[in-house]
């Protein structure tokens, strides 16, 4: 008798920017297809895309969006990942495509600290997200502080200091929360906690050097941290066991990348 095997798919739908870009479109894929999970990732890319900027294309239903598709299909090849690009799209486009597991929101990370610009735009998301996806697990990528050397001319606003732009992060994670909590009939978020991670790993002998340029992150360890997160999080399963890595990368920054990242989606309550 043939045993037949069911093939899950998880599909992933991120409202996102370059910082979506950085934590999905790499690592993600192979960290999942190692341990034989089949994912489909979706990222609307808009470069520095804020939460106002989404609500305002949501409004006008404009096709802003770079889609770009992450998949690792069936294949028997390890490691395999298929990345297209597709034509341009608007949000409610894309929510259209199918049901998706998962759906992040984000928030621009010159804005990531600045209170002030998450209302009501984020509120505009939620509501019409869940409308035309009223199944889908929705979560918050929480993005990262800046390089303590970086120039970004946003990074001012932070008093030029990443632990300063850090905490401004972690109240405003708590102000999504409180967002979120008006909303109880959309059910219970999820954090993606990968500012969290960007922070433990800095605090290893990794030191302040997972960027590439001040703010993404570097194309081995950075993305490699922020996408060990996400994998944590769709896959509930602990990365640590995970083999996969960039193969830029030493056994030892593997080893201090996932532990960072495991610790913080341990933290998540």
């Amino acid at each position: 008798m043939i045993k037949l095997s069911i093939i899950l798919l998880i599909r992933v739908l991120c409202i996102g920017n370059s910082f979506s870009w950085d934590a999905v479109e790499q690592e993600l894929v192979p960290l999942c297809d190692a341990k034989g999970v089949q994912v489909e990732i979706h990222n609307l890319y808009y470069g520095g895309c804020s939460l106002q900027q989404h609500a305002e294309f949501m409004l006008k239903d404009t096709a802003a969006y770079s889609h770009r598709v992450c998949m690792n299909n069936t294949s028997p090849i390890p490691h395999r990942q298929t990345r297209e690009m597709r034509g341009a799209i608007s949000l409610k486009d894309a929510l259209r495509e199918g049901r998706y597991d998962f759906i992040s929101f984000q928030q621009a990370s010159h804005d990531s600290g600045i209170r002030a610009s998450y209302e009501p735009w984020l509120s505009l998301l939620i509501d019409t997200v869940r409308a035309y996806q009223p199944n889908a697990q929705l979560c918050w990528m929480q993005t990262w502080a800046y390089s303590q050397d970086a120039k970004h001319p946003a990074f001012p606003r932070y008093q030029s200091n990443q632990q300063v732009m850090w905490d401004s992060i972690q109240a405003c994670t708590r102000y999504v929360k409180e967002i979120v909590n008006r909303h109880p009939s959309h059910g219970k978020w999820l954090l993606i906690p990968c500012g969290e991670a960007i922070q433990n790993a800095r605090a290893t002998k990794l030191g302040d050097t997972l960027c590439r340029d001040g703010y993404h992150l570097n194309y081995t360890y950075g993305r490699y941290t922020a996408a060990c997160v996400w994998y944590e999080i769709i896959t509930k399963k602990d990365v640590r066991r995970n083999a996969q890595c960039n193969p830029q990368m030493t056994g030892r920054q593997r080893r201090l990348t996932q532990k960072a990242a495991h610790k913080a989606t341990s933290n998540i309550k």
